[in-house]
């Protein structure tokens, strides 16, 4: 092997490693001692973070923030990167942010320049759009830590209609339309709760051996998300009503098209989403029928009439 290989071999064993000896890692590369003292000089100016104790326990150990050996890629695989990160770039607030705009900068740095131009048209001309929400989530970057690492959390939430404090097992985070969301189990509604991160204003205190584990991953939240089975719903849609909910999340699900391009939806769904619906279809008017549940009906009928009260029966 040579040196050049065994260096980069020897950065990917010691990233792995909390602690080393040199004698560990002379036997592991069947080299000498002095053979890995030179070795670790050479990383050391190449700026790799280690420091060294002395005595019976000594050894070796890798700074926290440790430095990741060289990775080649692909023409494709170098735009894949670059394609990636800019579909969080109309988010107000994303984890790493000033780590990542340090990491691309010295990323294309590295390519040659017709890839920097490649990117670079990339970056003028496809655009992941995310309405801007005047919002901010400050404490995003520690709710990451707190769901990485499986802690609980006291909160204090500001909801639309009041402000608590809560006690909450997060199950994860996730983006979308520009807001970010922390689903949690919480403690004090014993059950699976939804908490706008921009809404949370304070952490009072991070529970570092929670009394239970989140109940599901967030994947598994997302797949039941505003699904369920305590309302069926058929919906029949005339065209342009299907083009609008072929863009909404939950209803496009059930929706199905037909030749003459109405269509109809027919699905289950979870009681705390009906009023979702029913804010959904109300601007659809004549585009939309619902035709099953009555509770759904009623949900809309309670909706139009307060419309009406408001704008047709204001005195003067």
């Amino acid at each position: 092997m040579s040196k050049a290989d065994r260096l980069i071999e020897m950065m990917i064993t010691i990233n792995a490693k909390k602690h080393f000896t040199v004698g560990e890692l002379a036997e592991e590369f069947s080299v000498s001692k002095r053979t890995v003292l030179r070795d670790l000089q050479s990383l050391e100016r190449a700026g790799f973070p280690l420091y060294s104790e002395v005595g019976a326990a000594g050894g070796y150990h890798v700074l926290k923030e440790r430095v990741l050996p060289p990775i080649t890629f692909s023409e494709n695989e170098a735009k894949a990167i670059f394609f990636a990160y800019q579909s969080m770039q109309f988010y107000r607030n994303v984890p790493f942010e000033q780590e990542g705009i340090s990491v691309l900068k010295k990323f294309l740095n590295c390519l040659p320049p017709d890839m920097q131009n490649s990117i670079t048209q990339i970056q003028n001309k496809v655009v992941f759009w995310v309405p801007d929400r005047h919002c901010s989530s400050p404490l995003l970057r520690d709710l990451l830590d707190i769901v990485t690492n499986g802690w609980g959390v006291t909160v204090r939430y500001s909801s639309e209609h009041s402000e608590s404090v809560r006690t909450i097992v997060p199950i994860g985070l996730y983006a979308m339309n520009g807001l970010w969301y922390c689903p949690t189990y919480c403690m004090k509604a014993m059950a699976v709760r939804e908490f706008r991160v921009d809404r949370i204003e304070e952490i009072i205190e991070i529970i570092k051996k929670p009394v239970m584990k989140a109940p599901m991953t967030v994947h598994e939240y997302l797949d039941r998300k505003e699904t369920g089975n305590d309302y069926h719903v058929r919906i029949w849609l005339s065209a342009l009503g299907v083009k609008r909910c072929e863009a909404d999340f939950l209803l496009a699900r059930g929706l199905e098209i037909f030749n003459d391009g109405t269509g109809m939806i027919d699905m289950e769904i979870a009681g705390s989403s009906l009023a979702l619906v029913a804010d959904f279809l109300l601007p659809l008017g004549t585009d939309a029928e619902v035709l099953a549940p009555e509770e759904l009906k009623d949900e809309m009928g309670r909706k139009a009439e307060a419309l009406y009260h408001h704008y047709c029966m204001q005195e003067g």
